[in-house]
């Protein structure tokens, strides 16, 4: 709503027009044309609290009206009005302010290959707010190759033409120099896909040079405490290559996606033991985003009973694991093309889960490795993970019986034998 609708209608119902907010009432049957200042007046001021507020902004309306009524800097800037007035101005920011957008700046996230099938199911779910939250505003970031300018044009269209409030923003471009310029959040989904009679080891080598070049755009102009999604694959080595280019970032700000395989798992048991994806927990995924993947539910609790105790062994080993594992090629094989909604899905869930925290439940992240359960550090290997402030951690002290940890050693071994295939994309 906006703010001149909100005027108006205070200037209308006199009396009536009171917030119910005890510290922040416009006095009684007050004569607020003459009270007010100017317009532009009203605006100035309106726009220094907005100001005052950015240095520390409010996460919601109970912080904002305790920001209004008790920040000294902005009572020293209201200070030249006399008390209604200035209750008027803190008013219509009680009103307006998370809804203006400017309660947040808008943050900066590329998504590379961003017309192809993940990019298109993806691009939308970001501006609408799904991503950040609904009072997060986005400029975007599109990457394509030359060829491909075309099509995103078109995206581009789309995505103005779905009106989204929090899209403050469009950077299209086949420059990734400028692609990658002041961003906050990397989804890498672009990449080199396996074509006919490709030998593996080629489509390393060449997804090696595609990360490499990215890595160093990343290190060069992304805001250094960028977050970054690699999706594109052999995504667990095109994220080590990325890092590897990229010294001047944390390594552990480049993650590979392995929430898709997680998600896969979650339904394969939902569907198994007709119990809700909600009543699943501490379900893990470890090692590479391949068919050499360990999907793991030796820790995992189903309404409160042990996974194990509700599927047999054989059901897990010869159905569960390989069907997760090889998921991907299952979905191919049914409709001519590879997973982009659910991919796309995963990512946010990646993603937002980061940000804003998992409240202590197990997900799967491809991570740098610290070498936890024996794993060799620096490989980006995934990992069962709590993430909280921000930032995720390993969860320790796990029993490992011996076939996780053969399982895990075999899914280890894949990424050595990956790594050491782009060895020449790696700075020494």
């Amino acid at each position: 709503v906006s703010s001149t609708f909100w005027t108006t209608q205070m200037f209308r119902l006199g009396s009536r027009a009171l917030l119910r907010t005890p510290s922040l009432v416009i006095q009684k049957n007050a004569n607020y044309a003459s009270l007010l200042p100017k317009k532009s007046a009203i605006d100035q001021h309106v726009e220094t609290a907005y100001a005052i507020l950015a240095q520390n902004p409010p996460k919601n309306q109970a912080e904002l009206t305790n920001l209004l009524n008790n920040s000294s800097e902005l009572k020293s800037a209201l200070s030249g009005l006399n008390q209604d007035k200035a209750d008027y101005i803190r008013n219509d920011v009680l009103l307006n302010y998370f809804a203006s957008k400017k309660s947040k700046k808008p943050v900066r996230v590329v998504v590379t290959g961003a017309s192809g099938a993940i990019g298109y199911a993806l691009l939308p779910r970001i501006a609408s707010g799904e991503l950040l939250g609904p009072d997060q505003p986005i400029h975007l970031h599109l990457l394509e190759l030359p060829d491909a300018m075309k099509s995103l044009q078109g995206v581009v269209m789309e995505l103005h033409d779905c009106a989204f409030p929090l899209l403050s923003d469009i950077t299209a471009t086949d420059n990734v120099t400028r692609a990658f310029d002041q961003v906050d959040y990397a989804f890498l989904v672009g990449a080199r896909p396996r074509s006919k009679g490709m030998e593996r080891s080629d489509l390393l080598k060449a997804n090696a040079a595609i990360f490499s070049t990215q890595g160093k755009a990343l290190n060069d102009v992304a805001n250094p405490s960028v977050k970054v999604l690699v999706v594109g694959n052999p995504a667990n080595t095109n994220a080590y290559i990325a890092a590897r280019n990229a010294p001047k970032i944390d390594p552990r700000n480049f993650t590979a996606m392995t929430r898709l395989d997680h998600n896969r798992g979650l339904a394969q048991l939902s569907e198994k033991t007709g119990a809700k994806v909600t009543d699943i927990h501490n379900f893990a995924i470890w090692g590479n985003h391949s068919a050499t993947q360990y999907p793991d539910i030796s820790h995992t609790k189903i309404n409160g009973k042990a996974a194990s105790s509700l599927v047999d062994k054989e059901w897990v080993q010869k159905t569960f694991i390989p069907t997760v594992q090889q998921r991907g090629a299952a979905i191919i094989n049914q409709r001519g093309s590879s997973s982009a909604a659910s991919a796309a899905s995963s990512a946010i869930d990646h993603i937002r889960d980061w940000v804003a925290g998992t409240n202590e439940e197990w997900t799967s992240m491809g991570i740098h490795s610290d070498g936890s359960y024996g794993v060799e550090k620096g490989l980006y290997f995934s990992y069962p993970v709590v993430c909280r402030n921000g930032d995720f951690e390993i969860v320790q002290g796990l029993s490992l019986d011996e076939f996780s940890k053969t399982k895990i050693k075999e899914t280890e071994a894949e990424l050595k034998a990956e790594r050491d295939g782009v060895a020449a994309y790696i700075p020494k």
